[in-house]
Parts: C-alpha cells; sequence; structure tokens
C-alpha cells in the first residue's frame, strides 16, 4: 500500500507539471474571464551543504537540533558532504469574480519528503486553500504561527523556536487590513513532522485521540515602524490504554495551550528586526523542531493509575536580523531557542533544549536568481546524564525563481 500510494503521488506530480505545460503551450487559444487571474509560479533550488559533525540521515539537508545525536556514535563519524534539490517548489494563485466577491484560492507543493517519507526526494502538498471574503477553508499556515517572522535562511528548515506549521483547519477574518484579526478550528493531533498521531505521544501502550478541534486565534496591528501580533491556541487530548488485561489504568485527559507574541521592527528600508517569544504546553508539534506533546510523568500516589499523560511545558524565542547591504547583496544573521520541561517518567536521552543560529550572504544578480552562503550552528541537551550535541554546517544555495500571471486574453499574446 505504501509503494501505491507513492506511485500515485508521483502520478499526480507529473500530471500537474503537464498540466501547467500544456496551458502554457495552448496561449493562443486559452481566454480568462474578465477580471481572472492566474499566477503560475516556483522555484528550482539546490543546495550544497558540509557538516562538520553529523545529525539524523533522515534530515540531512536541514539545521534541526532535535535530531543531532542523543548519545555518542549515534549517527557515526563526523564530516558528511550533502546535496539536495528538495526546497524546490510549484504552485498556483487563482483569483476569480464570483457574485460573492472575489474567490482565491491556492495549491503550492515542495519536493521535501516527511513522515514516513523523511529523507526522500518526493512530492509534499504545503498549501490547498480557498478564501472567499471573510471565510476560508483548507490547509495553509497556522493563525497561532507568525510567517513574517520567518527569516531569510538558507537552511530550508529554519529557526527551532520559531512557530512554523501548516494545518488543515476552517476560518474567519472579522478583521482585515491594518487591524487583523482571525480564527479558526484546526485539524487535532497533526504533527509538525506530518507522521502519525502516535509520535506525539511518549506514553508507551497508550494511543492518542483527539476529540475535539484544535482552537486557534491571532490579533494584528500594523504601525508605522512595523506590526505587533498577538496569536493563542487551545488544545484537548485524550489518551487510552489499550490493554485492559490487567488492574492498571492508564487512560486519562490533559489540555494544551498556547500564547505567542511577535513584531516586525522596520527602523530603515535596509533592515527589518524579527521578533517571537512563545509559551505553552502540549503545543510543540506547533513549533517548527520540537518532539512529543506530552509524555509520562510517575504518580506513586495510586496503584492503580502509577503513569498519567502530562503535556510538556514549552517555551521558545527567536531574533533575527535581514539587513539590505546593496540592491543586489543581502544578509541575514540570529538566534533562537526553545526549552521544554520533561517529566520524571521521560527516558534520560529524551531532547530537552536546543539552540539554532545563523549567518549568510546572499546574492541576486537579477531579481529571478539567488546565490549564497551560510554558517549554521544547532546544539542539543538531552533531558538528564549531561550528553549535549553540537553541529556546525556550511551550506551553498542556489535558487532561480519563476511567476507568471495571466489576467484577461491579453496577458496570453
Amino acid at each position: 500500500m505504501q509503494q501505491y500510494n507513492k506511485r500515485i503521488r508521483k502520478q499526480c506530480s507529473w500530471w500537474l507539471l503537464a498540466g501547467l505545460w500544456a496551458a502554457l503551450g495552448a496561449q493562443a487559444q486559452v481566454q480568462l474571464p474578465e477580471e481572472m487571474s492566474l499566477e503560475i509560479y516556483g522555484s528550482a533550488h539546490a543546495d550544497f551543504i558540509y557538516d562538520f559533525q553529523t545529525n539524523d540521515p533522515d534530515w540531512f539537508d536541514v539545521n534541526r537540533p532535535s535530531k543531532l545525536p542523543s548519545f555518542p556514535g549515534e549517527f557515526g563519524r563526523d564530516g558528511h558532504f550533502y546535496a539536495s534539490v528538495r526546497p524546490t517548489r510549484l504552485g498556483l494563485h487563482v483569483t476569480t469574480p464570483t457574485d460573492c466577491g472575489k474567490l482565491y484560492t491556492a495549491v503550492e507543493f515542495d519536493w521535501f519528503g516527511v513522515g514516513d517519507e523523511a529523507g526522500q526526494t518526493q512530492t509534499r502538498l504545503r498549501l490547498a486553500y480557498g478564501q472567499l471574503g471573510k471565510f476560508g477553508a483548507g490547509q495553509l499556515w497556522s493563525p497561532f504561527m507568525d510567517l513574517d517572522v520567518v527569516p531569510n535562511t538558507l537552511d530550508y528548515w529554519g529557526p527551532n523556536g520559531v512557530l512554523f506549521f501548516r494545518n488543515v483547519q476552517a476560518f474567519w477574518q472579522p478583521l482585515q487590513g491594518d487591524r487583523e484579526l482571525v480564527i479558526a478550528l484546526e485539524r487535532p493531533g497533526a504533527t509538525g513532522d506530518e507522521g502519525i498521531f502516535a509520535d506525539r505521544s511518549d506514553i508507551p501502550d497508550v494511543e492518542l485521540r483527539f476529540p475535539r478541534p484544535d482552537l486557534s486565534a491571532a490579533y494584528r496591528h500594523k504601525t508605522d515602524w512595523g506590526y505587533l501580533r498577538v496569536a493563542a491556541i487551545a488544545r484537548y487530548f485524550k489518551y487510552d490504554d489499550l490493554d485492559r488485561d490487567d488492574d492498571i489504568d492508564l487512560s486519562g485527559s490533559d489540555t494544551g495551550w498556547g500564547i505567542s507574541f511577535s513584531s516586525n521592527v522596520k527602523p530603515d528600508d535596509r533592515n527589518v528586526l524579527r521578533l517571537q517569544a512563545v509559551r505553552g504546553a502540549g503545543v510543540e508539534s506547533y513549533f517548527n523542531d520540537a518532539p512529543v506533546d506530552i509524555a509520562p510523568k510517575l504518580n506513586f500516589r495510586d496503584a492503580r493509575r502509577p503513569v498519567i499523560g502530562k503535556v510538556l511545558p514549552v517555551w521558545g524565542a527567536t531574533v533575527y536580523l535581514d539587513h539590505k547591504w546593496h540592491q543586489k547583496w543581502s544578509s541575514s544573521i540570529g538566534y533562537s531557542y526553545l526549552k521544554m520541561d520533561n517529566t520524571n517518567g521521560q527516558a534520560p536521552d529524551a531532547f530537552s533544549k536546543g539552540r539554532y543560529a545563523t549567518a549568510n550572504l546572499r546574492y541576486y544578480p537579477t531579481s529571478q536568481v539567488m546565490g549564497g552562503v551560510e554558517l549554521q550552528w544547532g546544539k542539543r541537551n538531552n533531558f538528564s546524564g549531561g550528553f549535549e550535541s553540537e553541529d556546525v554546517r556550511l551550506q551553498f544555495s542556489f535558487s532561480y525563481s519563476f511567476s507568471y500571471t495571466l489576467r484577461d486574453q491579453s496577458s496570453w499574446k
């Protein structure tokens, strides 16, 4: 079945490319309705990386502190060279006039395999949503995250302590413009790596269940120097003990929550300071790089329930500066941090703390072409035992982007 699903995904990818090619080749015969627009966009991307240490080979082309070794020699000896085209993207934006206003639709893919396909070059659906007026639904950025905080790193995964998650949701935007308010019901149990739900639990023989959607909301206020944004989320976990042949009951429930403050500060046209601070519990899956949301806690007072599930408190902070040296030269430099409060029922090698920093220099000979170099650093700390691991990487990246917008018949000539 897994091989069959992979084959279907590959076929869908080729049909998408063939359809775009056919549409562009039929310019003279196609007429778009008045006021309708179709944007075809994307990029061909190549990364060349020298890893001075080592990390999980399934995540060879990104810098993730949680994927660094949790014990000596876990991923072999230091020193690796990698090359990847997995960040390559292809997408469509369509605006269609309707009797109820403009309908906006977006579909986007990359080739960065995750979940069961981690480490592979596989078609991955990034965006698939529509919005009509103040309402929309589909897979897009969670309101709990702030896309404008994400810096211009060459590392495709980016800072570990920033919120970064696309999720299936239905959303409402009662306020739009300089003051923006969005409220959403999101798919529960989804993971940052898009793996199975059970990956978010560290409790043996227990299965997580999500009887309610996640509820998220965000308010953003634009200013002359940038903006301020606050976001919050609430989620409900149940965990079921599937073993009914003993007198021990590990079933239970818990509530996750999170609050985020973020901002862009623009002192001038050449600098953007990107800031975010997040505090919560059981919201690790919304972070860019954090493992389980819930873990076992020893409960010695109750012989029938010697272990209970506990959402893990977490907090993260990110500070990055994007600087434009010249029309063709720019840089990004910054630091990110994530800390989880582990339970007494977790293993000593469980992930506890991650740190991340990068500095790069990018050159744009034209607006569609980019070449750059980036120095990356990551560090992992285990829950106990004092073990920590570091990684230093040097990455060279090249990106060739395109965008073609069709608005009416004249756009095809």
